[in-house]
């Protein structure tokens, strides 16, 4: 009996080592770490992707309203021009159902900025809708803020079969030669936006559009 017991205890399955838990325990916490960097990557990338799609629907967005509002462009036939750029603002005069808006695009510390007016009927209304709208840009509305991530913009006008930057102006023609002349509403404006860097957005767009005042 004593010598069967002893026999039958020699054939036991052993249990495993202290070693081989630890080195189990290893394995699991390295491929663990393993499979939550892979998601922690896959969740990142595709946080990226759609900050990217957003920004890109937003500048989409932007760029439209901008085509409106060139498309709408009306000569309240008086010293306030239907466009002008002094290369920080983009004021522009367009057809509302009631009267007349002044609108107002404007570039401020990496951000693009849009105002636009009440409709008006007289030409001193449209002036003072003019330097109200550029006061209210000066104050940072949050409202107002149309677009994040535009490290700088230029215009360029088409003046007589040609395309010129906007600050200098337009061209005619005198006995003296060509005089430059700020009161000549181009036949095409063209914009070239350069994107700040961690914007989302990189290189420059360009977008020009055919002027048609009213």
């Amino acid at each position: 009996m004593m010598q069967r017991a002893r026999v039958s205890r020699g054939l036991a399955p052993a249990g495993f080592t202290l070693v081989e838990v630890l080195v189990a325990l290893v394995v699991m916490a390295t491929m663990a770490a393993m499979a939550w960097r892979g998601i922690d990557a896959l969740v990142r990338s595709r946080e990226v992707a759609q900050a990217h799609l957003a920004q890109t629907a937003r500048l989409q967005t932007v760029m439209a309203q901008w085509e409106v509002d060139l498309r709408a462009l009306q000569d309240s036939h008086s010293a306030v021009q239907p466009l002008a750029f002094d290369g920080g603002n983009l004021v522009l005069t367009r057809q509302a159902s009631t009267g007349l808006q002044v609108v107002v695009w404007s570039l401020r510390e990496g951000s693009l900025w849009r105002w636009e007016s009440p409709a008006v009927r007289t030409v001193q209304d449209l002036e003072d809708q003019r330097q109200r709208g550029l006061q209210q840009l000066a104050q940072r509305n949050p409202a107002l803020r149309a677009f994040d991530g535009v490290a700088g913009w230029q215009f360029y006008c088409y003046w007589n079969t040609a395309w010129a930057n906007c600050q200098s102006t337009g061209t005619t023609n005198s006995s003296a030669g060509p005089v430059r002349t700020t009161t000549t509403t181009p036949d095409g404006l063209r914009i070239s936006m350069q994107f700040a860097d961690g914007s989302g957005l990189s290189g420059t767009l360009t977008r020009q559009l055919e002027v048609t005042v009213r």
